[in-house]
């Protein structure tokens, strides 16, 4: 098999409270050396798979080295790759979302601002003398939704906001001007920003800075994506990787239930299961002399009902365990 390089996230995604991926890694059946949480190296060593180089990146920059071939696959935040693409086309492929990660890009104001929305944002702010001041660390999905507002449309009709990353400047509307953040991006309404776009999951770190939202730009999630370089062979290394990764996605989602019951009663009981979808897939019944034991995959919201059920048919010896893998 033809080796193929991966990019593995740095930072949030791989903080055992938003996402790990070192453990999904991990419940796949990769063993991993070099991507523990809050001790991850440069390059990461995948023990029993040799054909996978992988490499710590940065979220930011993991679109930009799909596209050019710096990496063959990468897990990254759709909002990223959606940034990377919004002045030219990619041809960065997602194989799969992974479910993890899920966060929303959001436009926020202080609180005490008077503002409904970003069309009452700029009618409001259309007669100032100094410029709007966006911060944030997605300047080109930022300027495309200004670009769409209808209050912007209205003042600035078809302009284009001045966007600036560090010395490069880009655009012909200095009144409405977006700024690169670099991180850490709440903090610069207190130093006198009128707007900030910025990432969250819950709203919480907004309200703690003294923000409200004023608009949802996008919902994102981590995902697995492909890039340029990754064709023939590397596609099927690829698509191997993401079905074993998403087999431990979604075995996390079922319970894995073992029980003894009367053998006079097994069928009648498992046909239950089956008409009341309190089971996944047909139960495996290992018949006994006078017991069986009944082995079922269970959704995990559906567990406290199943067990209920099967405690009025006399079920004994119930054994409850997570799932690693569940490949249907």
């Amino acid at each position: 098999m033809v080796k193929i390089t991966l990019g593995l996230p740095k930072g949030s995604l791989n903080n055992i409270k938003r996402g790990n991926t070192y453990q999904l890694f991990v419940d796949a059946g990769y063993e991993m050396k070099g991507y523990e949480p809050e001790d991850e190296s440069f390059e990461i060593q995948i023990v029993n798979d040799e054909d996978i180089k992988a490499f710590l990146t940065r979220p930011q920059s993991s679109p930009v080295e799909l596209n050019r071939g710096m990496v063959d696959l990468a897990i990254v935040g759709e909002d990223w790759v959606k940034e990377e693409s919004v002045l030219s086309d990619n041809d960065i492929t997602k194989l799969g979302d992974l479910d993890y990660g899920q966060t929303r890009l959001i436009m926020a104001v202080p609180n005490d601002s008077p503002y409904e929305n970003l069309t009452d944002f700029f009618r409001k702010n259309k007669n100032r003398d100094t410029p709007i001041l966006c911060f944030t660390e997605y300047p080109n999905l930022t300027r495309k939704f200004m670009m769409q507002n209808n209050g912007y449309q209205e003042i600035y009709g078809d302009t284009v906001p001045l966007v600036q990353v560090r010395g490069l400047k880009d655009g012909n509307n200095d009144k409405v001007q977006v700024i690169n953040s670099d991180g850490a991006t709440e903090v610069y309404i207190a130093k006198g920003a009128d707007l900030i776009v910025d990432n969250t999951q819950t709203g919480n770190s907004l309200k703690k800075a003294g923000l409200k939202e004023l608009e949802t730009i996008l919902h994102s999630s981590a995902g697995l994506y492909a890039g340029v370089s990754c064709t023939g062979e590397k596609m099927e290394k690829a698509q191997l990787i993401f079905d074993q990764l998403y087999g431990a996605i979604l075995a996390r989602k079922y319970f894995d239930v073992k029980f003894n019951i009367n053998n006079d009663i097994v069928k009648e009981l498992t046909d239950y299961l089956i008409e009341n979808k309190l089971c996944s897939d047909e139960p495996t019944i290992n018949k006994g002399s006078t017991y069986s034991q009944v082995n079922v995959l269970i959704p995990k919201g559906k567990f406290p009902e199943m067990l209920y059920e099967i405690k009025k048919y006399g079920a004994s010896s119930i054994i409850r365990s997570d799932v690693k893998q569940y490949v249907k």
